[in-house]
């Protein structure tokens, strides 16, 4: 029997505003929203989507995520200029040993995102 292939993940984040999260990855990242119910969203850019809930039963603590989203992007220092002044950066953009050019913000809710792409695809730091 073959092994069962994955296809992606799409992770499950607590928000406390639809609207305000959804603002924040739409008009920001360039986003859009793939689907709405009453208490929850999913929001796609590219293959990466991300879901996002008010969580209106109780089952999980306050958004928050030990680890970081890490997101690969064709031009990181294009996003990184147009991020600039509007989100503050937590760090970089930083050229890493393992191959990587990356630089970090944290989103409306508090949560870690670290674009990233492939040193040999980047245009140099400045």
């Amino acid at each position: 029997m073959a092994p069962i292939a994955f296809r992606g993940i799409t992770p499950f984040l607590k928000t406390t505003s639809l609207d305000q999260t959804s603002r924040f990855y739409v008009d920001l990242l360039g986003f859009s929203v793939d689907s709405t119910w009453s208490d929850g969203c999913i929001l796609d850019n590219g293959q990466v989507h991300l879901a996002f809930g008010t969580d209106p039963h109780g089952w999980y603590s306050a958004p928050g995520l030990s680890g970081q989203l890490w997101i690969d992007v064709d031009d990181v220092m294009a996003l990184h200029e147009k991020l600039v002044g509007k989100v503050p950066i937590e760090w970089g953009p930083e050229a890493y040993d393992y191959g990587r050019l990356e630089f970090a913000i944290k989103d409306c809710n508090g949560y870690l995102l670290t674009f990233s792409t492939p040193i040999s695809l980047a245009r140099p730091l400045d």
